[in-house]
């Protein structure tokens, strides 16, 4: 018969009691591995035979203390017997803004169980290992670093640049009490192992523990500066307190625990001039996550925590909480455990992105074996080198706002990358968005789908479907197969040099449009460049209800096009449906006599909005800097390119040659200008039903008027079209359509900036 089980309450206290056990076994074999000696831990010590060996300074004793005085705020190099501090004595350097760096030459490591303090900032060297007491306290000005790896003189003389540390010693770096930087960093470095079951605090700089044979050492004021460059299989263990602006926990090959504990063990909370950011990198090995991580910015908006290691563990209360959650990995299995671990963090409004590499031989696949279900705004990404997969009967589901999106092929490389639903995805009680992006020559099986039957699409996303499947486009070979299937779901997998490659213009046969492009094309705010199509358009014509959107688009014809065709933009020939979050740049020109050309789109039928051009249009014929002729709708879209028609009958127009539609809150500000006089405008050549919250640069586009129904009010400075006050009715609020960056000349659209 077995034994009674003991009560909740006990069985927690056992529960403590093994994880406190397993704790202090690890800290204890790095203390064996120090090799104190009991005397060492003993009260009433103080460092000895310390030398100035680069630099000057004074070195007094004092009772129970030590003095180093070095003047000047300059730097200084301390070689010592021995460095410990005993419980009762203290410590001080003062070093004014310099740094002072102490190196160990005895054969004893250093036992710190007094006060430690600089002015400055602080070095201890120590290649047989450091240990803080519990009743050890440091404090500097600027920054604090124990190592057990050693620089060499000249190096922190010059002070300023980059230091390697190295070392082969199988020694550690322990802190069990109290470490803190008021201006400055905190980074404890060894070989073996680095230990925080202390307190380490820099609310000003990065808390940093890395565990390595070879270490680069930056200065950087916004970033992590620490970077293990030679393995060693060490280990990084954090299971005090850590808070810092940034906090990094780095072993290269070897292990990281987070470990669990009351509140939040490791919390970065950022300044005006770091957002808060936490790092846990075990490139070869493994990070645990026992316990919560908190990661925020200065204005207290959340900030960043990057995992990435060659195994992802997660224990019973593994929590984030910030704004976003990304871990890297060769391949991962969403299990219980790590289902947990997302579910409390994207309860907490973190977003959550898992990439996998497919590194050492792994599959880089991503597979939902245990259900997730969160509520609220937070989204979730699951990126994989090839396939991702949701498992049958389990479910996704999200009861607010968020976004799911199921990636395969991460990378953009054509590996047949697809998307295997075998479960649920539950998004009825959601107004979020979920995207399934499989490869071409891959497979999408949607398995269940759920959505919200009173969904309406975001303003201005573009969106027709809350629930889509993409084929990935990740090369021109791709692209141009979406000419197979113009009423098929794309997007862009990543960034696109088509290296002036041939290229058929969608939808057209013979250079005649033969098929209008019917569905979405999601450009993923990626970048398709130096493209050299038939027709000098990508699309030949967006058909109505077709989308194009948040795509940017570089072109580059040859210069001896002779082409003819009409109107033509380098986007699409003529546009029946969306565009939106759509910017082309680069030229648009030939040596032709009468070619009609324009930046964006040749014949505008449809929507365009939130789009621009900084295309240099030049043509025999005549030109406009983003639409050629305009029968739908233009609104908060904008050009910048010049617009010339230089043969004797060519004219120009900064933004819409001819416009028998509508313009809105839109503007110009490229050179126009043409052959023989003709007829040329600000905005328009042709041209009325111009909104009164329309623009122009007078003196960059070289044009007095619009060309339209606007008053000259309309017609802008330079310096008044920097200033967005010149702008009536538009939206330069925190979340609006327009931004004006510093020292610009114009507004440009908000997406611009973010993306």
């Amino acid at each position: 018969m077995s034994p009674p089980e003991p009560p909740r309450r006990t069985r927690r206290a056992l529960r403590r009691r093994q994880s406190n056990a397993r704790l202090w076994l690890v800290i204890g074999s790095a203390l064996t591995g120090l090799s104190f000696a009991h005397a060492t831990l003993a009260a009433g010590k103080l460092p000895q035979g310390g030398t100035y060996v680069a630099g000057a300074g004074a070195i007094a004793s004092h009772g129970d203390g030590l003095v180093v005085t070095q003047p000047g705020s300059t730097r200084g190099v301390i070689e010592w017997n021995s460095f410990s501090i005993g419980r009762n004595n203290s410590v001080t350097f003062d070093n004014g803004s310099g740094a002072t760096l102490n190196r160990v030459t005895g054969g004893s490591p250093s036992a710190i169980f007094g006060r430690l303090s600089a002015t400055g900032s602080l070095y201890v060297i120590n290649p047989q290992g450091i240990v803080v007491g519990p009743s050890g306290v440091i404090s500097t000005g600027g920054r604090f670093v124990a190592s057990t790896l050693d620089v060499c003189n000249d190096a922190f003389m010059q002070g300023g640049g980059s230091l390697t540390l190295s070392g082969d010693r199988d020694a550690s770096v322990i802190n069990l009490g109290k470490v803190s930087s008021s201006g400055g960093d905190v980074f404890l470095i060894a070989r073996r192992a680095v230990i925080n079951a202390g307190t380490i605090t820099a609310p000003n700089g990065t808390a940093e523990l890395a565990a390595g044979e070879q270490v680069l050492l930056q200065d950087s004021g916004s970033s992590r500066q620490v970077f293990v460059q030679t393995g060693s299989q060490g280990t990084a263990v954090n299971r005090g307190h850590i808070k810092a602006a940034q906090v990094s926990l780095q072993a290269a090959d070897g292990n990281v625990y987070a470990l669990a504990g009351g509140g939040t063990r490791i919390r970065a909370t950022g300044t005006a001039n770091r957002d808060g950011h936490v790092w846990l990198v075990a490139d070869g090995g493994r990070v645990s996550q026992l316990g919560r991580i908190s990661a925020s910015n200065a204005d207290g908006s959340g900030g960043t925590v990057d995992m990435q290691a060659a195994q992802l563990a997660f224990g019973k209360h593994a929590a984030v909480h910030a704004g976003q959650w990304d871990l890297l990995t060769p391949a991962f299995t969403i299990d219980d455990a790590a289902a947990r671990a997302l579910q409390r963090s994207l309860n907490a409004g973190t977003s959550v992105d898992v990439t996998t590499t497919g590194a050492n031989g792994a599959t880089g696949d991503v597979g939902v074996a245990s259900s997730l279900r969160w509520q609220g705004p937070a989204s979730l990404t699951l990126a994989a080198y090839r396939d991702v997969s949701v498992a049958s009967g389990r479910t996704i589901a999200n009861n607010g706002a968020g976004n799911l999106t199921l990636r395969a092929d991460a990378s953009g490389i054509d590996n047949g990358g697809s998307v295997i639903n075998g479960g649920t995805i539950d998004w009825s009680k959601s107004t979020g968005i979920v995207s399934a992006l499989y490869d071409m020559n891959g497979t999408y099986s949607p398995g269940t789908l759920v959505g919200n039957a009173s969904w309406t699409a975001p303003v201005y996303s573009g969106l027709v479907t809350q629930i889509t499947g993409y084929r990935l486009v990740n090369s021109v070979a791709d692209f141009q197969a979406v000419g197979n299937d113009m009423t098929g779901n794309y997007a862009l997998g990543k960034d696109i040099e088509a290296n002036n490659a041939a290229f058929t213009t969608l939808g057209t046969t013979d250079y005649t449009i033969s098929a209008p492009f019917a569905g979405q094309f999601d450009g993923m705010w990626h970048t398709i460049s130096n493209f050299s199509p038939n027709l000098d358009a990508i699309f030949g014509d967006i058909g109505q209800g077709g989308v194009v959107r948040d795509l940017k688009v570089d072109g580059h014809p040859p210069a001896n096009d002779t082409g003819f065709y009409g109107g033509i933009g380098l986007l699409a020939i003529n546009s029946h449906g969306t565009i939106v979050n759509t910017f082309a740049s680069g030229a648009n020109g030939c040596e032709c006599f009468s070619a009609t050309l324009s930046g964006l789109v040749g014949s505008n039928y449809g929507l365009i909005e939130r789009s621009g051009s900084s295309v240099t249009v030049r043509t025999g014929g005549e030109a406009a800097g983003l639409v050629f002729t305009n029968y739908g709708r233009i609104d908060g879209s904008y050009a910048t390119g010049s617009a010339t028609g230089f043969y004797t009958h060519g004219g120009g127009a900064g933004l819409v040659l001819e416009n028998f539609g509508s313009v809105t809150q839109s503007f110009a500000s490229g050179r126009v200008s043409s052959g023989n006089g003709l007829v040329q405008g600000g905005i328009c050549v042709h041209c009325s039903g111009l909104g009164t919250d329309v623009y122009w640069d007078v003196q960059t586009t070289g044009q007095p008027t619009s060309g339209g129904n606007l008053p000259a009010s309309n017609g802008l400075t330079t310096a008044q079209m920097s200033n967005p006050a010149s702008f009536v009715g538009w939206d330069f609020g925190p979340n609006g359509v327009w931004v004006m960056p510093t020292g610009a000349t114009h507004p440009v659209l908000r997406w611009q900036v973010e993306h």
